[in-house]
């Protein structure tokens, strides 16, 4: 009885997490202006949108200025935080995209679970972070 309520509460806890972080939003989509001290604007997409559970294409752009970035290192990082209650331990998947030409990264990832995931997109340049995106998915 005791687990029962433990998982209800974090169902519950979960569900408001999500609702806060935009996770009704049927949407991966995530563009933004850059953070202070990055100069590049990083556009998220998957497919299928939103992503599921298995591989997923997951596409990226990065412009700066208006211009596409060809020459960035540009990586997807998928992270759920670990839950105790249910047993089950952090997971996290770091993809590297490549360049597809006109700033537009692409790379096939897995989503490990359906679940809430937390999901950083970062580009690099000369060992230097040009720009980064936080976007919060659900998978299915």
């Amino acid at each position: 009885m005791k687990r029962m309520s433990i998982a209800m509460a974090l169902t519950a806890t979960l569900a408001l997490f999500t609702a806060a972080c935009g996770g009704g939003q049927p949407s991966s989509e995530s563009t933004e202006p850059a953070a202070p001290g990055q100069n590049a604007e990083v556009t998220f997409r998957s497919e299928p949108d939103p992503p599921r559970m298995g591989d997923n294409t997951l596409e990226v752009m990065v412009m700066s200025g208006g211009q596409p970035v060809t020459d960035a290192d540009v990586t997807v990082e998928f992270f759920m935080p670990a839950m105790p209650a249910m047993n089950m331990a952090e997971m996290r998947n770091t993809v590297p995209l490549k360049h597809e030409g006109g700033g537009m990264y692409r790379g096939a990832g897995n989503v490990m679970m359906a679940g809430n995931w937390d999901v950083t997109v970062m580009a690099m340049r000369g060992g230097q972070e040009i720009g980064r995106r936080l976007v919060a998915v659900t998978a299915k």
